[in-house]
């Protein structure tokens, strides 16, 4: 492979994306081993592995898909696409999209000999709106329903699933956690979808920024980022008053995403929000990670 071809895959598995699929699995087994004392470095690592073979398959998918379907034109704000550039050809990046799938797959059979039918009933759901995100009969990229997928499958079933994978057990404060994280993985697509507002509504992507205009759009990213803080105090109902601290860099830098939104017009400038509610996420996971160690 040439360097401009490995520069070019690179692009387009968009790794700075990488965090909504790594963090859940990562504070999941911070949860599993504060609560249940337990912790399968071979499960963690298939159980990561899995998750970001998903995360690029679904990054290769939708530049593909989005490339044919019109919605990556010359009025892009965000990064280049590599499909719709003609970098690659589209062939090859859907190709490349089924490898990844195929490797989540075999991350998925280990799993299973490990956990049984529960895998089944997570994976194949997964694995096929890695390409129903935006591909298929109803792409749920083109119909609004971009951050419910994201809250659904990259917080609460990426959380629970791994704390399950850990311990066989499924308790409420992995669904706390999994909604807190679901929230602050959906910021980046509600940024995402507010920068390239103008284009998707010239391509036929109905995100909710398209449907119900910029205030409701910015609204949905105070709240996601508000939520995810806000829903903390359950900490404290679960017996673990010490984990509301972890929403503290959550929501500083939340402060500074929401004040971007909210005097910023779309450009380019928000693919440095995008990259702040990346950081956003990590420095939850590490204040999460750091009061399980800290606290008894």
């Amino acid at each position: 492979m040439t360097a401009s071809a490995l520069k070019s895959c690179l692009l387009a598995a968009r790794p700075k994306t990488l965090p909504a699929a790594i963090v859940p699995v990562w504070v999941g087994c911070v949860l599993a081993w504060k609560l249940g004392g337990v912790f399968h470095a071979a499960l963690a690592f298939a159980t990561v592995a899995g998750a970001v073979a998903i995360q690029i398959a679904t990054n290769f998918f939708n530049d593909a898909i989005d490339a044919q379907k019109g919605a990556d034109t010359e009025r892009r704000l965000g990064p280049v696409r590599v499909t719709a550039s003609g970098m690659m050809r589209p062939r090859v990046v859907m190709t490349l999209a089924a490898v990844f799938l195929l490797l989540a797959l075999v991350c998925g059979v280990f799993l299973y000999h490990a956990r049984g039918w529960p895998i089944v009933v997570i994976g194949i759901p997964s694995l096929f709106l890695a390409y129903g995100y935006t591909g298929g009969p109803f792409p749920l990229a083109y119909r609004g329903m971009g951050e419910l997928f994201v809250i659904l499958f990259f917080g609460l079933i990426a959380v629970t699933g791994t704390v399950f994978i850990q311990t066989g057990n499924c308790p409420s404060a992995a669904v706390l956690l999994g909604f807190q994280i679901g929230l602050l993985s959906a910021v980046l697509i509600s940024i995402n979808n507010l920068r390239d507002r103008e284009e998707d509504s010239t391509t036929g992507k109905r995100t909710l920024a398209v449907r119900f205009g910029r205030n409701v759009a910015v609204a949905v990213i105070i709240l996601e980022i508000g939520i995810a803080v806000l829903v903390g105090v359950g900490w404290i109902w679960l017996g673990n008053a010490s984990w509301i601290y972890a929403g503290i860099p959550a929501l500083l830098i939340g402060i500074r995403i929401i004040h971007g939104v909210l005097t910023l017009p779309p450009g380019p400038v928000y693919n440095r929000l995008l990259a702040l509610g990346g950081v956003q996420m990590i420095l939850f996971a590490a204040a999460f990670h750091a009061i399980a160690l800290i606290f008894p």
